[in-house]
């Protein structure tokens, strides 16, 4: 059930640190690449380019995101795949409906894991960049410096956030202070800045330079990158926090930093590169760099962690094969780790420093990828606002239409991108929409066919009847509530034995993020003897077995895991040899299941009281 939350100022200032890091560090670098989209440098340029970025944060973050979006929470839970679940439970499975949400779902997911390849790398390097601001012989550090800073990053994230956590709100919050600060100065110097609010200047400047409109839409996109990250960590704190951060501090920030930018380009003459270290002096500037820095880091780990509760959700929403899931927090159930996550995610973030080299390069990959996830959360937005909220047709039309538009246009300005380097996040997108729909259809196919070998749970009386008893309990894990285990079947063809007791535990994902403990567990005594459990877990919590038959406790049904055997069965998946895509597919999915986290370790039953029993399986 989904409480309302307290709103504090240690929550206001928390969500700072952990939902904003990654567009409050967009002044980093936004400005500088929309300027160098647009060709010329004059004042028309310059009004314009902010008039766009101004107005771009009002429709696609004030009235898209903090506004509408964030209503659609699932339970407190925000991000493109709780908005997945939600829209879920309108949905009739295999309609047409049900498939395009799954389509949506899948290519959202796959651009999130793309912006977590790049933000921290252009976060980092834009601001370790402001070494060359201080002495232009440190160039040749910027890179080395950059990795340095990124491979500690990501060796730290066995240890988990929690203890460095507690800082991330009040750094950014400084750090949102001090560019205020120094972008309200030049602002103060040359008020006329302010006419850029005038979304003619904008619009003036796409119509007067038609060859590079499209370009200069694709570079202000960068402003409004963590967007979709803010709606996905809102669950961390709850939407009022994030609303009040947003209009208090942290969007009035953005606005005066990037006013700034332009006043003080219109005083100096000329653009130079990495604008925002040259609002203050030179003396102030090292601290500049390293307050910088610690923002970027702080932007990158909100990236990481959010990677982190995407494989998650993907996982229990059928998306992708079983990862090893450690909690490094005894407190918050949100701190995870996934190795295997981490470690593809680092090495790519390094080649993406190395291959591009400068954070104006990386522009041009940056925004490719996000742009595609932001347009899934506009549709899937709508269809929750018709099917859930009721809202009438004009009115979703009205207000999700401009949303549609302003997305399209990011993503027509994003597509002049892909030669100098959007093509790399999109052909990891594509790649990672291959990997999610073969996963998610051979798990279809791979429960067709046990289905054809199992047998119903109707039959479980029959199947134990007359078979000798042991002493002791046999838990079986079941995938399905409606058959007997496999892992039970091949028990009393090999063994010729029951236990006692037998518990066969179906462990249940729901489509809200958390289950309410009281309402967990469904017990049934099916045959005397036999129990059917029915352990239901969210799909942002670890499913655990020791916990579920410790609440079995509670409801009178005494088990314990030490006086318990265990008996999961294992699918070893034949693909059948045929010929084209359909073919690869199946052959990568018995590549994915042979390799996926056993379930003994996923759902945290004991090791040493495990016994796995295999069932061959071909699709």
């Amino acid at each position: 059930m989904n409480h309302p939350r307290r709103v504090t100022l240690a929550s206001i200032v928390g969500c700072t640190g952990i939902v904003y890091g990654d567009i409050g560090t967009s002044p980093l670098y936004a400005l500088e690449s929309a300027l160098g989209a647009a060709g010329r440098f004059n004042a028309e340029a310059v009004l314009g380019v902010l008039s766009l970025i101004f107005w771009s944060l009002a429709i696609s973050v004030t009235l898209k995101y903090i506004t509408v979006i964030m209503q659609a929470d699932n339970e407190g839970e925000g991000g493109i795949l709780a908005l997945f679940a939600l829209a879920q439970r309108r949905l009739i499975t295999g309609s047409t409906w049900a498939k395009v949400a799954v389509a949506m779902a899948l290519v959202g997911t796959a651009f999130f894991f793309c912006d977590a390849l790049i933000t921290p790398a252009i976060s980092v390097l834009s601001a370790v960049e402001g070494l060359e601001v201080l002495d232009p012989g440190f160039k040749q550090m910027v890179i080395p410096v950059t990795i340095g800073v990124i491979a500690v990053l990501f060796a730290y994230q066995r240890r988990g956030t929690a203890r460095v956590a507690a800082l991330f709100g009040p750094v950014m919050v400084v750090w949102f202070l001090v560019i205020a600060v120094i972008g309200v100065i030049p602002v103060l110097r040359h008020p006329q800045i302010l006419a850029a609010l005038n979304p003619y200047f904008g619009l003036s400047l796409l119509f007067h330079r038609p060859g590079v409109a499209l370009a200069i839409i694709g570079a202000v996109f960068l402003a409004i990158t963590g967007g979709e990250a803010l709606y996905a960590d809102m669950g961390h704190f709850g939407r009022q926090p994030v609303r009040i951060a947003w209009f208090a501090l942290v969007g009035p920030a953005l606005v005066l930093n990037y006013f700034g930018q332009g006043a003080m380009l219109l005083e100096l003459g000329q653009s130079v590169p990495h604008p925002l270290y040259h609002l203050v002096p030179a003396v102030v500037l090292p601290w500049l760099v390293m307050l910088a820095t610690a923002a970027t880091v702080i932007a990158s780990q909100a990236t990481i962690s959010g990677a982190f509760s995407i494989a998650r959700q993907a996982v229990h929403l059928d998306l992708l094969p079983r990862l090893r899931v450690l909690q490094t927090s005894a407190l918050e159930q949100g701190q995870i780790y996934v190795p295997i996550v981490n470690w593809l995610v680092f090495p790519a973030v390094i080649a993406f420093v190395v291959g591009f080299g400068s954070s104006d390069a990386l522009g041009g990959a940056y925004g490719a990828a996000v742009v595609g996830t932001m347009v899934v959360t506009t549709v899937l937005g709508a269809f929750v606002a018709a099917t859930q909220w009721n809202w009438p047709r004009w009115q979703i039309a009205g207000l999700f239409g401009l949303m549609l538009i302003v997305d399209c246009a990011f993503v027509a300005g994003n597509l002049t991108k892909v030669p100098n380097g959007g093509w790399i996040p999109l052909t990891l997108g594509a790649i990672l929409c291959l990997i999610f729909y073969t996963w998610r259809n051979g798990r279809l196919e791979l429960r067709a066919a046990l289905a054809k070998l199992a047998v119903p749970r109707a039959e479980l009386g029959k199947l134990v009847a007359g078979v000798h008893r042991v002493p002791g309990t046999g838990v079986f894990l079941a995938s399905n509530a409606n058959l007997v285990p496999s892992a039970l079947i091949r028990n009393i063809e090999h063994n010729g034995v029951v236990h006692q007791r037998v518990i066969i535990l179906n462990v249940d994902i729901a489509d809200t993020p958390r289950q309410d403990p009281v309402r967990r567990l469904l017990i049934e005594e099916a045959v005397p003897g036999v129990f059917y459990i029915t352990a239901r877990f969210g799909f942002m919590e670890t499913p655990d077995v020791a916990e579920a038959l410790k609440a079995c406790r509670a409801r009178g049904l005494r088990v314990f895991t030490e006086d318990s055997s265990f008996f999961v069965g294992r699918h070893v998946v034949r693909a059948r040899p045929l010929p084209g895509l359909r073919g690869l597919q199946r052959r990568l999915f018995a590549r994915m299941q042979q390799y996926s986290t056993q379930a003994a370790e996923f759902f945290r039953m004991p090791f040493r009281d495990v016994v796995i029993l295999n069932t061959a399986v071909e699709i």
